[in-house]
């Protein structure tokens, strides 16, 4: 009899361990990255440095997720699932900033906090958005590495990803603006093209700027899927040499472009600060530091401080050059 009230009692308490194992695991913060499209070398980036936060914080869990292609009806069904996940966070590179909005803000109702970062949603569908760095820097950027390409002087064009990507259109903007200024006056755009952010339909768009435009000296892209595609294009049409591309690429799928002169130089802000200060800004929602808000700034680990300003954006930092003398050290990164 006593023999049997000690396994009774032997039983109960690793029930009561067990029980109390699935709290601790209910008790994670669980905070969603929803990236435009699986696949895509910058969001896996991007993933890395949210694990990284993840695990510094402690007690995150990190849920990697987006659509097989880049499209708004694809987030807004995925987001509609981590609602009824009751997931803590969710933080998303849109795909078009206003079709979000509704989905987010059902989100927001339950209680989810969102932040976008790197292509935002409209104001009203999220808490803040965090951008990889400032828009003028991004797009002069883009127009001083063209200039270096050709001597400042020849036809340009620009292979963008789809025409609803928010953070596209602003560089495109900003670029079309700083073609009016002096120093770019040699430069002159001659035509803007869409590739979905696929590969396929990206290399299709390029391989029709090349032969639809003989004089063209540079294809300038800030997409990553389509600055790879373009420098496909430039050495199938065997062109090298003459026409160039750059924007903003992943040293790791550019290094070869690089290397067999397609590509004089292209930028990139890095992925894995991106994701991570993400994630760190995201939970610092969660805890309600009352400093996560328009106006306020606070720490995020090893990023330092980010302030967001009235408008509730915050910018991480300028975006970096990737040529031949450093592509090769940072492609074994990322």
């Amino acid at each position: 009899m006593k023999r049997r009230k000690v396994l009774l009692a032997a039983i109960a308490l690793s029930m009561l361990g067990a029980l109390q194992g699935c709290d601790q695991k209910s008790d994670k913060t669980k905070i969603a990255i929803v990236v435009k499209n699986l696949g895509n070398g910058f969001f896996d980036a991007a993933h890395e440095g949210a694990k990284e936060a993840a695990k510094q914080i402690g007690n995150v869990e990190i849920i990697y997720t987006g659509p097989t292609t880049p499209s708004a009806e694809g987030q807004i069904e995925i987001i509609n699932s981590l609602i009824s996940q009751k997931v803590n966070a969710i933080a998303i590179s849109a795909n078009d900033a206003n079709a979000l909005v509704p989905i987010t803000k059902k989100a927001m109702q339950r209680g989810i906090k969102v932040i976008s970062f790197d292509s935002g949603i409209a104001p009203e569908g999220r808490l803040m958005q965090l951008n990889p760095s400032n828009a003028e820097l991004i797009g002069i950027k883009q127009l001083e590495m063209a200039s270096n390409a050709t001597g400042g002087k020849g036809e340009i064009a620009i292979l963008s990803a789809s025409a609803q990507a928010t953070n596209q259109n602003i560089w495109i903007n900003v670029m079309k603006k700083g073609l009016e200024k002096p120093e770019f006056a040699g430069l002159k755009l001659v035509a803007t093209v869409y590739g979905d952010d696929q590969s396929d339909k990206s290399y299709r768009e390029a391989i029709g700027l090349l032969r639809s435009n003989p004089n063209l000296k540079v294809i300038i892209s800030p997409s990553t899927v389509g600055i790879n595609a373009a420098s496909k294009a430039v050495v199938d049409e065997k062109l090298v040499g003459k026409v160039f591309v750059t924007g903003l690429g992943l040293p790791s799928e550019m290094a070869g472009h690089v290397k067999s002169g397609a590509v004089k130089e292209f930028a990139i802000w890095n992925p894995i600060d991106l994701g991570y200060a993400a994630t760190y800004i995201a939970n610092e929602f969660v805890k309600g530091n009352p400093n996560a808000k328009a106006g306020g700034s606070f720490t995020i680990g090893r990023m330092g401080t980010i302030a967001i300003d009235a408008n509730g954006e915050a910018a991480m930092a300028p975006p970096f050059t990737y040529n031949k003398e450093n592509v090769e050290q940072f492609s074994k990164i990322f």
